[in-house]
């Protein structure tokens, strides 16, 4: 198998997705999309090759000279060395653009992906822009339509929903005629197959219906691109009511189908498409394999963008029609009836009641024959009936005859007729189909035998007893068939109670957990119970790794290999495992647990020792890991909400402490600075004591200046600070702060203030404190040998103000970090003093942001919006 290749960031952005659309081969796509690589390299971008596809075309395989390519990958299959697009490789690379051909293209077994359209969505989640081929006839919905065309039933297909995420889809088209122009010459196909080309897919009958398609769906993405600007623009008018189609699925071969062609048409009309299956006793005859099937077909439906339900009931039609008036259906959309015309007589055609039924919901029946698409239904393989059962059934209708001798002298026949229907409903009730309709044949034959003349041999003298053998022989097959019905209608029903109360009583046991690991063991228990598997549930540590928070009794650890699964659903947000398309060769099934924020965990299922993993009903699963990832999601909400209530308690009682701290020490402050410096003045002090009084003076002036800042921090903190906001000079503010530090920076302080700069609507106090932080921290950290440059521009509609130094600058990585309350990088001081410039320029509509700059030093960059003022 593949390795898992390391994933990029959750939080990186999507790459950007080109596809290069035609209505086949030939028409130029690669050679149209090497063209925009090879102007896009000429404009300085990094374009790659990850994939090509030349086909021997000389003008095209000319185009790739000189453009990066990627190793491919090389694979052994089946005793052949194959040669894949390296995904892995690609993810390494990861260069701003990578083209890869032939998006349709089904990978070889072992591959990470079967399909190479799911590479290319690993890829676009890593953040590369990707570039990529497609034909019309790939495309899922019209699969079809394309084979009732040209007769080719496409195997390699792409969804319409990752169609429709492409950021740009580019239609390369070509005229039919010059496209047979083009085989003729050679440049499309090696020349022993152009014959065969030009009579069959390439007719040109086949041609022009192909590219009706690519048209028609390029003219659709369009429409649907102008709306969207119109809604974007705000424009208004009248809308009809918005159309909503439901497709029933049923698990026959026209399944798919019926799925693409209701797909089709909700992409014309603009509705929103739902599929439904109806889970209804007569589907009691699929095996496990018919489910999975069915299940598939939901799959596609998903796929194609449907969303997906799962009804119950006896009556299909009943429950069909309900689930529509419900949910505002306007079109219903099913299969053309695959049975005979006299079993629809004798068992009634869903079709003909839905027509008869659906009152104001219009009815759309897809036609097609029988052998297209997907063999979907499956009967289930009778199991060999015990001996012992059709033993029990002989005993019984032997035992009604004994009886029935014991009564004929003293009852009439119709008595004895009852016995007998008595036996064949206690049969039926208790074994299967088989049995019963032994019992009722075996009755009609007993009772002919022994109880109508003449007696002891099948001959019958009145030739009314033949009405009475007809009548007891269907009433028999009726009570045995109508006993089976019901039998399977109350599995069914406890079926969906037991899946009920399993996820009633999980959400219960959820819902009284309240740590994380907590609910993922109760979770995989209730799985593990459901699935007979072994179940995991894990989650991502720091370093984004997967780590195993609960598990079911029993499970034994997961392997390397199995981890790089789950790191890969953690990664990516998708299923993947047994069972799917992704890393099918893995042991475990495993689907992710999503929040409005992406994948934050992962539930999976790993077989027993000595067994084989069986799936139980997929949206039961999803139904489970919905559950657990909104009780995880409820866990971390809450221990967030309480943290956060801790903080801003903590933060509120801090800022309390520190105003009332503060407006305590101004006072004693002032006294003792006013103390020294009357005492520094004194003619007789002598010189040491003088210097002494000096240092005083001095320790409490700073000692006032952090005073000062946990005052300000405290306001802007509280929100008890109000701006005195007034026109000022911004050279008269920077100069007043210089003047402020000429002690510490007597020389070293270069100025570029253009003279024509407008002056600015800011509170100046707060604002020249700013300047003097800045200052000061550049002092502080670079010594008073600093030299400090102070820019200021005008830059569009913002006044753009640069602190500059040569000193130590900014450790790596903490240029923001440097901004947070009492962040200290060593010195004195409380660490606010960059908090406050950070404050003060928030509350003016302004940013501040630190960097290091080139050749040194520190650099602060202060942005004053000028758009919600105008110059006097």
């Amino acid at each position: 198998m593949e390795s898992v290749g390391k994933q990029s960031d959750g939080n990186r952005k999507r790459g950007q997705l080109k596809i290069y659309l035609g209505m086949a081969a030939g028409v130029g796509k690669t050679y149209s999309m090497l063209s925009d690589a090879r102007n896009d390299l000429a404009r300085g971008y990094e374009v790659v090759i990850g994939y090509l596809e030349a086909h021997g075309r000389v003008e095209t395989e000319e185009l790739a000279v000189g453009m990066e390519k990627l190793p491919l990958r090389e694979q052994d299959y089946r005793g052949v060395t194959v040669r894949e697009f390296d995904l892995d490789g690609a993810l390494a690379r990861s260069p701003e653009f990578l083209l890869v051909d032939e998006l349709a293209h089904t990978n070889a077994d072992g591959s990470r992906h079967s399909k190479r359209w799911q590479d290319v969505a690993e890829l676009l989640a890593a953040g590369i822009n990707v570039r990529t081929t497609v034909n019309i006839q790939h495309l899922e919905s019209l699969r079809d339509v394309v084979a009732q065309v040209t007769g080719v039933f496409v195997q390699e297909t792409v969804p319409d929903s990752f169609l429709d995420s492409a950021d740009e889809v580019e239609l390369v088209d070509l005229p039919p005629e010059e496209l047979h122009k083009r085989l003729q010459e050679g440049k499309v196909y090696v020349p022993e197959k152009i014959e065969q080309a030009m009579g069959g897919f390439f007719k040109k009958s086949n041609l022009l219906a192909l590219r009706e398609l690519s048209l028609r769906h390029t003219a659709e993405r369009v429409d649907a691109q102008m709306r969207e600007a119109r809604t974007y623009q705000r424009v208004t008018e009248s809308w009809h009511a918005r159309e909503r189609i439901l497709v029933c699925i049923a698990p026959n071969r026209m399944a798919p189908r019926v799925v693409r062609a209701a797909k089709r048409l909700a992409a014309n009309l603009h509705a929103d498409l739902i599929a439904a299956t109806v889970d209804s006793p007569r589907q009691s005859g699929l095996n496990e394999r018919s489910r999975a099937q069915l299940d598939a077909a939901l799959t596609l439906a998903e796929t194609l963008g449907a969303r997906t339900v799962s009804l119950a009931g006896e009556d299909i039609v009943e429950e069909v029609l309900r689930y529509s008036r419900a949910e505002n259906i306007t079109t219903i959309v099913v299969g053309k009836p695959i049975r005979k015309r006299w079993k629809q007589f004798v068992a009634g055609s869903m079709v003909d009641a839905l027509i008869r039924e659906s009152g104001e919901i219009d009815i759309l029946v897809i036609t097609g024959a029988e052998e297209h698409g997907t063999d979907l239904f499956v009967r289930r393989k009778q199991e060999p009936t015990p001996l012992k059962n059709y033993a029990v059934t002989l005993a019984a209708v032997l035992g009604a005859t004994g009886l029935g001798q014991l009564m004929f002298p003293l009852f009439d026949s119709a008595n004895i007729v009852m016995v007998y229907l008595l036996v064949v409903a206690a049969i039926s009730i208790s074994f299967g189909r088989n049995e019963s309709a032994l019992a009722a044949v075996l009755s009609v034959a007993l009772f002919d035998f022994c109880f109508v003349h003449p007696t002891g041999t099948f001959a019958v003298s009145d030739a009314q007893y033949l009405v009475t053998f007809g009548i007891m022989l269907l009433v028999s097959l009726l009570i045995s068939s109508m006993n089976l019905r019901l039998k399977s209608h109350s599995l069914s029903i406890s079926k969906r109670e037991r899946d009920t109360a399993a996820l009633y009583e999980l959400s219960r046991q959820l819902a009284s957990s309240r740590k994380k690991e907590e609910m993922a063991d109760v979770a995989a228990r209730h799985v593990a119970d459901l699935a007979g598997c072994h179940v995991g549930i894990y989650s991502k540590d720091e370093a984004g790794k997967p780590i195993l928070i609960g598990s079911s009794e029993g499970a034994d650890p997961t392997g390397e290999k199995e981890l790089g699964v789950v790191g890969w659903v953690l990664d990516n947000g998708q299923a993947a495992g047994s069972g799917t398309d992704t890393l099918a060769g893995s042991e475990g099934f495993y689907l992710p647990l999503t929040n409005p924020n992406g994948c934050f965990g992962a539930i999976g299922l790993t077989p027993k020792v000595g067994t084989a993993l069986e799936i139980p009903n997929r949206h039961l699963l999803e139904s489970v890991a919905n559950q657990l990832a909104t009780s995880l999601d409820r866990a971390q909400l809450a221990k967030a909400s309480h943290e956060s209530s801790v903080n801003v308690e903590r933060e509120k009682l801090r800022s309390n402490l520190l105003s009332s701290v503060s407006h305590d020490l101004r006072t004693p402050l002032a006294s003792i600075e006013g103390a020294a410096s009357g005492l520094a003045e004194q003619s007789d002090l002598s010189e040491r004591s003088r210097t002494l009084a000096l240092t005083v003076v001095e320790e409490s002036q700073r000692m006032g200046r952090l005073v000062r800042d946990l005052l300000d921090m405290s306001r802007f903190e509280g929100g008890g600070v109000t701006l005195n906001l007034d026109w000022q000079s911004l050279e008269e503010l920077i100069g007043s702060a210089i003047e402020r530090t000429r002690r510490l920076l007597p020389e070293s302080i270069i100025t570029e203030i253009p003279s024509t700069l407008p002056p600015i609507m800011v509170d100046g106090v707060f604002v020249e404190q700013v300047f003097v932080n800045l200052l000061e921290n550049a002092v502080a950290h670079g010594g008073k040998d600093v030299h400090v440059w102070v820019k200021a521009s005008l830059t569009g509609d913002s006044i753009v103000i640069a602190f500059s130094d040569d000193g130590k600058g900014l450790p790596a990585g903490e240029e923001q970090a440097i901004f947070e309350k009492f962040r200290k990088r060593g010195g004195s001081g409380f660490g606010l003093g960059l908090a406050i410039c950070q404050a003060v320029m928030t509350s003016h509509g302004g940013t501040i942001r630190a960097q290091n700059r080139e050749g040194g030093g520190a650099e602060f960059i202060l942005t004053f919006p000028l758009s919600n003022s105008e110059n006097p």
